[in-house]
């Protein structure tokens, strides 16, 4: 996995509740297993009508907003456990996403395959929804070691929780493996230290 410390960037403002993983990736393109390719048809029925022309209403097709952070409204990543939503905005170039309220399986979905869930208070969403939408140019602030979420240039920030263990892994890069991996001389110390 790639290494995430700290982002300072645009973002696009998704102000749509309960956004369901059949949304994020429609059923009917998890027929393989590959992880490639899946962004392009990241909410394929909202950014494409049925005769699969560009809904120009839906945000990701606007080209005012831009960016590798997703401002979600609440309780995003709900319905089926399927990891192919994480694969989906990781593939399209996510990064964070962010909301009020996230469902447990995609949020250890998404921290597995690289992609910072950022849960803050609905207040706070409002504001980066409201502030976003009046000036695409805005950017945000992550901060994953501090574990806070800013609008840069006003001191409007947020801290926000995260697990220590995926934090650990997801500053260095590390999946489970690599993880493991790195403890190896510790491991190893420990078992010599058992044939005494």
């Amino acid at each position: 996995m790639e290494k995430f410390k700290s982002l300072k960037t645009t973002a696009i403002p998704l102000e749509i509740e309960n956004v369901d993983t059949d949304q994020i990736i429609p059923a009917r393109f998890l027929k393989v297993t590959n992880r490639d390719g899946f962004g392009q048809n990241l909410f394929r029925d909202w950014r494409f009508g049925k005769d699969d022309m560009i809904n120009a209403d839906f945000v990701l097709n606007q080209s005012q907003f831009e960016g590798p952070i997703l401002v979600a409204g609440d309780n995003f990543g709900c319905g089926s456990s399927r990891e192919h939503a994480a694969w989906a905005l990781t593939d399209f170039g996510f990064k964070v996403i962010v909301s009020s309220f996230f469902a447990d399986i995609f949020k250890g979905n998404a921290l597995n395959n690289g992609l910072l869930p950022v849960q803050v208070s609905p207040e706070f969403l409002k504001e980066l929804m409201t502030t976003i939408k009046a000036d695409p140019k805005t950017r945000i602030n992550v901060d994953l070691e501090a574990q806070t979420i800013g609008i840069d240039g006003s001191n409007h920030s947020e801290s926000f929780e995260i697990d220590a263990y995926k934090k650990t892994c997801m500053i260095n890069g590390y999946d489970d493996i690599d993880y493991l991996l790195s403890k190896k001389e510790s491991i190893e110390k420990f078992e010599k230290s058992l044939q005494v």
